[in-house]
């Protein structure tokens, strides 16, 4: 009872309460609905209001009551009530009305909220947008034309993900799949069958598919992307094992780009097009020279080569570029460009003619001019850059300070006692300081001052056998440079060299810089797809640990090509750190009815991971969310109840 504010009459004020047991099994209310003030109502219509109410809350099923509504005041009040009541949530609303509220995309249950957990949440958005790139190269489909099984299918998607977003051992990546990624819901992979050793077959039977799967990768990007390979860029690269490797035919000592001779390496040869995909790859042994691997690789070349590429421009870097290997690439219908292997010492200007001046990559100017060579029919161009000239003469200069400071310290050794003044020894340690210094010393004359040295009778017994030279003796050591020599004349300037016989300077320039894209390739599969070192110890698993890496490339790039045509220019390490920020999380709760409700949901993309997504044309989750319920209490070991539902297949 209270004082009607309006009326100032004290009267009843109602309330529509619901009874319930708690959790100590006490009976409590709780207020439902303020009614509030129905003085114009009488207890008979109070009671029917209530009944009426009461009956229609507990079979939400049926349409219509079994009492009775004859009273009109009475079926208003009741709409009145049940309408708020369901607006204001309070109650579980009608079949009807929850086929509206699904329409509209709701799903209205009343939960503890102190039962709320969040759970096993995983990385996702890395995994799905590489899943996405590996269905626009359609490499599932192009497994499955080749008889694999579904299994195998997915299994081989999740090592390839798993390889471009989380580059490591297999023992690491089945941890990383079962432990922190989400890769699994994505592929459809039961998550429960990946270990390490099915990661080891699953690269084995890709690597045997190696060369189909490398020509339909080259076909669909060139149809997805309307690439023409007018340009092939070619280059090796090695990498090195952990280990020793003492039965394998492919790991060698050789010359490693790395600087670890002390370690085997193997090499990896390339031909990709001016987009950075990959046209051919094949492994030779690590102690092979550059310029012999061209030969096989033009040849295989040629057989693959699209109609529309016949006569592409392949692009080299001057290891490569011998006379032999010119004139094999020229004889198989290519045309090239490279740089020249020496600098040209007689060349000629066509009258005419004028340098002209280019800008580079870090806006240094770079001038460019044609010039021609007594030697063959090519076409050079000589290319003079400022910031390369300064670079050179500081090396220069730092060289000549190292290589005159080891001529002091020979020229001192011979004042010391016991330090070496022999003949031999000294055009020893000279021909060491030559060989470290091999860009300077040749601008240097040397004069060696010799003096006969006095021998015992026994000395010239054990020098019978001796020559003459080694009798001697050194007193002085005399270095200048050679007159009329600029040692920085050269600095700054070199040519490059093409079969193009029609082709300005700036499109020469041009064509060559593509060469920077192989350079970038190389510096991709090592560095962010973990490509070195290598630990396994048989060739076939080295070559199908190579492949693998190979394969990550291909998704990469076809992500990173699409966002730079969208001005994105970001690394793919930068890119799967803003994927990541992305999760998959796994939520629970318990409701009025003591059940617990799973529900598995993606997190919402921040503004970084839409703006990528869009630059693709790519979805924004694999999956909106997956709910189920089940009885209390909430089992303890609910791992395979969620991927049993969860997996997205």
């Amino acid at each position: 009872m209270r004082t009607n504010p309006q009326t100032g009459v004290y009267s009843g004020y109602y309330r529509l309460v619901e009874s319930y047991r708690n959790h100590q099994d006490r009976v409590c209310h709780r207020t439902i609905l303020n009614a509030g003030y129905l003085d114009n109502l009488t207890a008979d219509q109070l009671n029917m209001i209530q009944k009426i109410l009461t009956s229609k809350v507990n079979q939400p099923g049926k349409p219509l009551f079994d009492l009775p509504v004859t009273d009109p005041v009475v079926a208003h009040y009741v709409d009145l009530f049940y309408s708020r009541m369901a607006s204001e949530k309070r109650i579980d609303v009608t079949e009807a009305e929850t086929k509206k509220t699904s329409r509209e995309g709701k799903d209205m249950q009343m939960i503890d909220i102190n039962s709320i957990k969040h759970k096993d949440a995983r990385e996702i958005g890395a995994e799905w947008l590489s899943y996405q790139a590996l269905e626009q190269l359609q490499v599932g489909g192009f497994l499955r034309q080749r008889g694999w099984a579904q299994d195998e299918i997915n299994l081989a998607l999740t090592h390839i993900i798993s390889r471009a977003v989380y580059p490591a051992s297999e023992l690491c990546t089945a941890r990383w799949a079962k432990e922190n990624s989400a890769v699994c819901e994505v592929t459809g992979y039961n998550m429960d069958k990946i270990n390490k050793d099915k990661l080891y077959g699953i690269s084995l039977k890709l690597f045997s598919e190696h060369e189909a799967l490398e020509q339909h990768l080259s076909k669909r990007t060139n149809e997805l992307f309307d690439i023409e390979d007018k340009i092939l860029l070619y280059d090796l690269t090695n990498t090195y094992f952990e280990g020793r490797k003492e039965k394998s035919v492919f790991a060698k000592y050789g010359k490693s780009k790395e600087k670890r001779n002390d370690a085997k390496l193997i090499v990896l040869a390339l031909v990709v097009n001016r987009e950075g995909f990959i046209k051919y790859s094949t492994i030779f042994q690590g102690n092979i020279a550059d310029c012999k691997t061209l030969s096989a690789i033009i040849k295989k070349l040629r057989a693959k080569t699209s109609l529309y590429a016949k006569k592409a421009l392949v692009v080299i870097d001057a290891g490569i570029a011998n006379e032999k290997n010119l004139g094999m690439i020229k004889s198989e219908g290519f045309g090239y460009l490279c740089a020249a292997r020496s600098n040209l010492k007689d060349y000629s200007v066509n009258a005419g003619d004028r340098a002209i001046t280019v800008t580079g990559n870090r806006k240094q100017k770079i001038e460019l001019c044609k010039v021609k060579s007594g030697k063959n029919t090519d076409y050079y161009l000589k290319v003079e850059s400022q910031s390369k000239k300064l670079k050179e003469r500081s090396m220069n200069q730092q060289f000549r300070e190292r290589f005159e400071a080891g001529m002091r310290r020979i020229a001192d050794g011979l004042l010391k006692k016991g330090g070496v003044k022999r003949q031999d020894k000294v055009y020893e340690r000279i021909g060491r300081l030559k060989q470290k210094y091999p860009s300077i010393h040749r601008y240097f004359d040397i004069e060696v001052i010799l003096k006969d040295e006095p021998q015992t009778q026994k000395q010239k017994n054990q020098d019978k056998k001796e020559s003459l030279e080694k009798k001697k003796t050194v007193v002085g050591i005399k270095w200048q440079v050679k007159k009329d020599v600029d040692i920085n004349a050269r600095s700054g300037v070199y040519f490059l060299r093409t079969s193009l016989e029609s082709c300005s300077e700036k499109e020469a320039w041009d064509f060559y810089n593509t060469i920077r894209e192989i350079e970038a390739t190389f510096r991709t599969l090592k560095t962010d797809l973990d490509l070195r070192p290598i630990y396994h110890q048989k060739d076939e698993s080295t070559m199908a640990h190579l492949y693998l890496g190979l394969l990550a490339y291909w998704l990469v790039n076809t992500v990173r090509h699409q966002l730079k045509n969208k001005d994105i220019k970001i690394g793919w390490k930068e890119i799967t750190r803003i994927m990541n920020t992305q999760k998959a999380v796994t939520t629970t709760a318990q409701n009025v009815h003591d059940q617990i409700i799973f529900i598995r949901k993606c997190s919402e993309p921040n503004q970084n991971v839409k703006n990528i997504y869009d630059a693709l044309k790519f979805k924004y989750t694999p999956f909106v969310k997956k709910k189920f319920v089940v009885h209390k209490p909430e089992p303890e070991n609910d791992r395979h109840l969620k991927y049993q539902y969860f997996s997205s297949g």
